[in-house]
């Protein structure tokens, strides 16, 4: 028996395999152009958000119906992909479903779970993109989602289509050439789904079937290969960033503002005061907020890159439905365009962040930045835990306190707060006056 299949095979899972290794040595890479944070507490919690989170699609089911159809399509890639093993397997050795033997009648029913669970794809897939291009839902219409954004969406799922299409017509011959007696093929007792296409193919010859049920084996697998490289590519990284994103979640109640260290070093400079760990603090005053993504942190970068582009974050935005231009989606796809620019620089041997540009300007305005309340509406939205308003306040920290570029009116607002320690321009003495106003008059 000829061995150039599996010697082709071992090629194309080669080649792949590689692609796939530098795609995600430039990914780690990125993302670890932010700053250093640790986040490593509340281990339980952690572990529990992933799950409920990530695995369990806890916050997606806000909205049952499209919910239903992404957690079909979520089980299926979980399943269906245990089917590569033996797709793997049978490159490499040159055998043909080497677990029908060894499972018997339980291969059959899984088959044909797989084949349900194909249809449930297909069938969530189309209604997916009924949603995008025909009815035109709301969030998937924005300014930020036109161009490549919108073609990824629907290239995407119309690349699942045609996936679980070849594995039924895979199937479909594969049950033909079983029938016939042909060996190396085995009969499963009936495909249910995979049977009603048999009547395309029944009247073709052994040599066209085998040649069809081939052709369908080697675009299934080479599209898997392809797929999980096109996805480093795609907003779909999601599929694998959600986990580490759940996990390194921001436990910490929505409404508590994080400390800048930057402040706290400086006070400590000011005082003597020693670190935890018994140094001095060090001399140089630290960039007080961001400027750009080596600025931020890397959880902020990595919440880029697992960034699903769903929009339910500015579909939340208050400041974005009265018509201002913020949107927290963009702010993340901004993100992670920078971070992609400077990734590129870095490996053609150019300047990097030192290219003239910044995040902070030339891929998100003062203006955008200006209209965020700070309501963490967008985090609540968020299916898979992003953090958008951490960035907009470290990008707004950098205007106030780097450039003094804020509104005059806030200016106000801050020196109120500096002086009277609330936001309004009187003595703190004062503060009660009103309840006296209210006594008085109840008296009355």
């Amino acid at each position: 028996m000829s061995i150039l299949p599996q010697i082709l095979f071992i090629l194309v899972l080669g080649v792949a395999g590689y692609i796939l290794y530098k795609r995600v040595s430039f990914l780690r890479r990125n993302i670890f152009l932010g700053k250093k944070e640790t986040r490593n507490d509340q281990t339980n919690q952690r572990w529990k958000t992933m799950l409920l989170v990530a695995f369990g699609q806890k916050k997606m089911f806000k909205n049952f119906i499209p919910a239903f159809l992404h957690l079909l399509i979520y089980v299926a890639f979980v399943i269906i992909n245990l089917e590569v093993l033996e797709f793997i397997i049978d490159g490499l050795g040159g055998s043909h479903r080497i677990f029908a033997p060894i499972l018997g009648s339980a291969y059959g029913l899984a088959m044909n779970f797989f084949e349900f669970l194909a249809i449930a794809v297909l069938i969530s897939c189309i209604a997916f993109l009924i949603r995008r291009n025909v009815m035109k839902v709301e969030r998937f219409t924005k300014p930020e989602l036109k161009g490549w954004p919108a073609m990824d969406a629907n290239l995407i799922l119309v690349i699942e289509i045609i996936l679980m299409m070849a594995i039924l017509t895979m199937n479909a011959t594969d049950q033909i050439l079983a029938e016939r007696g042909l060996e190396k093929y085995t009969l499963l007792n009936g495909l249910f789904f995979s049977s009603m296409l048999q009547p395309l193919f029944i009247g073709m010859n052994d040599v066209t079937l085998v040649f069809i049920e081939r052709f369908a084996w080697w675009f299934h697998i080479i599209g898997i290969l392809a797929f999980a490289v096109y996805v480093t590519y795609s907003k779909h990284l999601h599929i694998f960033l959600a986990f580490p994103n759940t996990w390194y979640s921001n436990l910490k109640p929505k409404g508590e503002m994080k400390n800048m260290p930057e402040v706290t070093n400086e006070v400590n400079m000011m005082l003597g005061i020693a670190t935890e760990a018994g140094t001095e603090t060090p001399t140089e005053i630290g960039r007080f907020g961001a400027k750009d993504i080596n600025d931020l942190s890397w959880v902020n970068v990595m919440n880029a890159y697992s960034c699903t582009e769903c929009g339910r974050c500015t579909a939340e935005c208050p400041a974005n439905l009265t018509g201002k231009k913020l949107s927290p989606r963009k702010i993340m796809m901004d993100v992670r365009d920078r971070a992609e620019e400077v990734g590129k620089s870095i490996d053609a041997g150019g300047p990097g962040l030192e290219d003239g540009k910044s995040l902070l300007g030339d891929y998100i305005t003062k203006e955008e930045i200006n209209a965020c309340t700070s309501c963490n509406a967008c985090v609540e939205a968020c299916p898979v835990n992003i953090d958008p308003l951490s960035i907009i306040l470290q990008l707004r920290r950098y205007v106030a306190m780097e450039e003094s570029g804020t509104p005059a009116q806030w200016n106000a607002m801050f020196q109120n707060m500096e002086t009277s320690f609330s936001p309004w321009k009187f003595s703190p003495s004062d503060r009660f006056n009103w309840a006296d106003q209210v006594k008085n008059e109840e008296v009355k």
